[in-house]
């Protein structure tokens, strides 16, 4: 069969636990199928990526610029789990061997994958020539504007790392030599640019040269705290592989989305990197609030998706009560959220003199509503293929 994978075709390096992080990490570019063997498509995809993978050498011949490797997750099921990878081919992107949020779902041909990799390749980083220009950006942007006396310096080149890897989520900007210096009075200088055209200037004032703290600092700034989850990217948010504690509130609730993120930064700071603070709009994600027995007259509505359940938040004006957000969010860490869901409050919560054989004979209602069925799994993203 011609489409049987051939190991002899090309140079695909094969990952493995002793020399994954050495080859992504020396790596400004790395493509990686995640296959199975057994998957016909994974089979489909293995001349395909092959023939890529010539093709981009041709154009990228030094060895560390672009990579094509594979991971065979049968043999490697421990490299799988480390990048949540759960179906069969996945293609995902590195940079410097971090991994990209946005994996490839570009057509599987040749001329398609050889183009993904040539816009990975093109510089992310527009060249200002006058700072009049500055005061032209479009303020509705996240922007990132770095002053430097020359290109060829090691500030820029770490700003560049930056860049390649944010640029999905901001614009980056750069000046050079005698069009940057009035806003170099103390060396190079990078700022960051809110959106609103009234919001202030925010200014980096670490080292420059430091990669894990200027990303830090620009992921910060470029990555909203509570993001928007819709139909177009709730796939990929999934794949980021947190739970969600979302909002969903009308389109022009702007007041509830305010302080939804004021308590969000209040309270949850610490969990961040433990769960994913997004807001939904109530119309359009009419079905999932079904499941959860409310509809767009209810909201705001405050809710955990595990990916196994979804739980509901008591009341959306206890939301200010201190601590009250942030128990919501522990206790779905220490599994109480997940008893309830299936047994009624723990023992512990039942008001003072209530027998507590009456819990298992007849459960008063859960602090968290009852939601869809045990063995049904429901998230946000089943509503776009119900519709």
């Amino acid at each position: 069969v011609s489409w049987l994978f051939n190991p002899t075709r090309s140079e695909i390096t094969s990952l493995d636990s002793g020399n994954i992080d050495d080859i992504l990490n020396n790596a400004d570019v790395a493509l990686v199928n995640f296959y199975a063997d057994w998957c016909r498509f994974s089979q489909m995809l293995h001349p395909i990526f092959e023939e890529a993978s010539n093709v981009i050498k041709e154009e990228y011949p030094d060895k560390n610029q672009v990579v094509f490797a594979r991971v065979d997750c049968d043999q490697h099921s421990d490299i799988a789990q480390r990048y949540r990878i759960s179906k069969y081919p996945t293609l995902k992107l590195f940079r410097n061997g971090m991994m990209m949020k946005r994996e490839y779902r570009g057509q599987r041909s040749v001329t398609a994958i050889a183009d993904y990799i040539r816009q990975q390749k093109s510089n992310p980083i527009q060249e200002v020539q006058d700072l009049e220009e500055i005061s032209s950006l479009d303020r509705s942007r996240r922007n990132i504007v770095g002053y430097f006396e020359q290109k060829d310096s090691d500030n820029y080149r770490t700003f560049e790392r930056v860049a390649n890897i944010l640029h999905d989520d901001c614009v980056f900007l750069s000046a050079f030599g005698a069009v940057s210096k009035a806003e170099r009075f103390s060396g190079d200088n990078v700022i960051y640019k809110p959106p609103g055209e009234n919001a202030p200037d925010m200014v980096y004032l670490g080292s420059l040269t430091n990669f894990d703290l200027i990303y830090a600092w620009t992921q910060d700034k470029c990555v909203p705290l509570v993001r928007e989850i819709t139909f177009e990217n709730g796939e990929e948010l999934t794949e980021e592989g947190l739970p969600f504690l979302i909002l969903f509130h009308m389109k022009d609730d702007l007041e509830s989305l305010e302080k939804f993120q004021q308590e969000v930064a209040r309270q949850l700071i610490s969990e961040k990197g433990t769960i994913n603070f997004l807001h939904a709009d109530c119309d359009k994600f009419r079905h999932p609030l079904l499941h959860i027995q409310k509809t767009p007259a209810d909201c705001p509505v405050i809710a955990i998706d595990s990916f196994r359940h979804m739980y509901v938040f008591p009341d959306f004006s206890d939301l200010s009560v201190p601590g009250k957000l942030k128990q919501f969010v522990l206790d779905l860490h220490s599994g109480k959220l997940h008893r309830e869901f299936h047994h009624g409050p723990d023992p512990t919560d039942v008001a003072p003199g209530q027998p507590i054989q009456d819990l298992a004979s007849s459960p008063p209602e859960s602090s968290f509503q009852k939601l869809a069925p045990s063995e049904h799994r429901y998230t946000l993203l089943r509503e776009k293929d119900e519709l």
